[in-house]
């Protein structure tokens, strides 16, 4: 189902590109839209985890990188792995003072889990136990690959977009140029690539919430770990590219640009409420 779900996500991302190439520059337009759609979806498949990674700054952690860093967390990680029945997943930390943590990769076996260095100094091991447990949640579901591609197509759509404004939305068919709809292109483009984000996270948070009571055996952690990521977002802001949020276990933008009208991820006391309706069945 995922694997159709990320299809799906490529083909209308693509769509969306292609359509808007046609809008802003005509028969030329849309024809290297669609090259451009071919090579991004074939280039997301591969990179999308890395270019999620460069992005926010991750540094690896492993025995002689960050050891410190790696064996808190690989004592953590590797008996929920061994109980989910994954494989042990690549450990990064990225230097946010927010706590927040994401995960990435194009399936199990090439996974990434990372963390945010303001996890690691505000969270009890038993609630870093139930964030990291979210995240692989999403690796057992394979959200990850779908998440990581939307991140990257619609970065390229919104940057697809802004050239369209800045070029005036010249057409190869009309010589004096559709500024209007380059202008639109510009508005609706991050948009629509934000929705379709929306669409795919919102429901797949409680999927690896679920996931998280499940293999810790104790929802109550991840109840702690959600009112603390709750509580410092508001404190302490993310410099978070918005194509990024809905990758994160909490939202990690406030207010800073057009995207933060939509939310990706659903309210954190629905979130705890869920959990904590298992903890009582």
């Amino acid at each position: 189902m995922n694997g159709l779900k990320t299809a799906l996500l490529l083909g209308l991302l693509s769509g969306l590109l292609i359509v808007g190439g046609r809008l802003v520059a005509g028969e030329n337009g849309m024809l290297i839209a669609l090259f451009i759609a071919v090579g991004m979806n074939f280039f997301s498949y591969f990179f999308s985890d890395k270019i999620a990674l460069a992005s926010s700054g991750a540094v690896r952690a492993n025995e002689t990188q960050n050891p410190e860093v790696f064996w808190r967390l690989a004592k953590i990680v590797k008996p929920l792995c061994d109980r989910m029945g994954l494989p042990m997943p690549k450990l990064w930390v990225t230097p946010e003072r927010a706590p927040n943590a994401f995960a990435t990769g194009r399936n199990p076996a090439h996974a990434s889990v990372a963390v945010t260095a303001g996890l690691l100094d505000l969270m009890e091991d038993r609630e870093i136990e139930g964030v990291l447990a979210h995240e692989l949640g999403h690796v057992k579901n394979r959200d990850i690959l779908t998440s990581s591609i939307a991140a990257t197509i619609a970065s390229a759509i919104t940057w697809a977009a802004q050239m369209a404004f800045f070029f005036g939305g010249r057409r190869d068919d009309d010589e004096g140029g559709n500024p209007i709809a380059a202008l639109l292109m510009m508005l609706l483009a991050p948009i629509a690539a934000g929705l379709i984000q929306m669409a795919i996270s919102r429901t797949r948070e409680f999927s690896a919430d679920a996931a998280s009571a499940q293999y810790t055996g104790n929802p109550d952690e991840l109840v702690s770990a959600l009112r603390k990521l709750e509580a410092y977002s508001k404190r302490i802001p993310m410099d978070v590219s918005p194509s990024m949020s809905h990758m994160y276990i909490i939202q990690p933008l406030s207010g800073k640009s057009l995207a933060s009208l939509f939310s990706t991820h659903p309210p954190t006391e629905e979130r705890i409420a869920r959990l904590l309706s298992l903890r009582r069945s």
